[in-house]
């Protein structure tokens, strides 16, 4: 282990620069607070919540434990930070405009109080407490609002930051975290639904059904008809050409 440049009985004010990536220090108003090691139940929470919001199609990043420094007697490194990371060494300047922090056994509260009105009076438009010990829930803190807390079962927004709701168990449950990143991924390769990944390939097939068809019979299928079949999307009717297809004279007498 290195040597550190803080201790926990040091004296204050400190700086930001005066930390170091690494460091097991967060700043408040330039005074140090020393910030443990993650819990096993923590760390796969953590984890779950990760994933479900970095798949959102409106998110560019997703930091775990990064640092913002948005003043130099202030260092806040949220559990999950979630907008726009710089790619570079050092703290971001700034603060997210989601934070997401996990509470569990041990947490110290008046140190997680101030941590949320640091963000907040920084910047910071949403903070997400996950509680883990006792009942899971989520409290969702905003500037100049009362606590609100929210249930499993319960659905948290993020306008203009996150594009889908999240349901409150993807952020500690990995199963429920997968079905919402898995949703989140479709949707960024353009596929609102699973629904629609497969109708999607349905209606390819059926394309290639119907030309198959005529090519079997050894009808010449004129451009005109290709350009039709191509163009359609629905299944429905693509079905019926299918049909069609095996009686037909002619590709031509394909109707709606």
């Amino acid at each position: 282990m290195r040597n550190s440049p803080l201790y926990p009985t040091s004296q204050g004010p400190f700086r930001a620069d005066q930390i170091r990536p690494g460091d097991p220090y967060e700043l408040s108003n330039g005074h140090a607070i020393v910030c443990s090691p993650t819990g096993i139940r923590g760390a796969r929470a953590i984890s779950a919540g990760d994933s479900a919001l970095r798949s959102d199609p409106a998110i560019p990043d997703v930091g775990v434990d990064a640092g913002f420094s948005p003043t130099p007697g202030m260092l806040r490194a949220p559990d999950l930070a979630v907008g726009v990371l710089p790619d570079q060494p050092g703290w971001a300047s700034g603060v997210p405009p989601l934070a997401v922090e996990y509470a569990d056994t041990g947490q110290d509260e008046p140190q997680l109080v101030s941590k949320i009105q640091d963000l907040l009076d920084a910047g910071t438009r949403f903070v997400w407490v996950v509680r883990l010990m006792g009942p899971r829930r989520v409290e969702v803190y905003q500037a100049g609002q009362p606590m609100q807390l929210m249930q499993p079962g319960g659905i948290l927004e993020a306008p203009g930051i996150l594009a889908n709701p999240v349901p409150v168990e993807a952020l500690y449950d990995p199963q429920v975290s997968a079905e919402v990143s898995f949703r989140n991924l479709l949707q960024r390769h353009g596929y609102p639904s699973l629904e629609a990944v497969k109708a999607q390939g349905e209606v390819a097939t059926l394309r290639g059904a119907i030309l198959e068809v005529f090519a079997a019979r050894e009808l010449t299928v004129g451009n005109d008809v290709l350009t039709m079949i191509a163009g359609c999307e629905d299944p429905v009717i693509l079905r019926r050409w299918h049909r069609q297809a095996i009686t037909a004279a002619s590709p031509a007498e394909l109707s709606l």
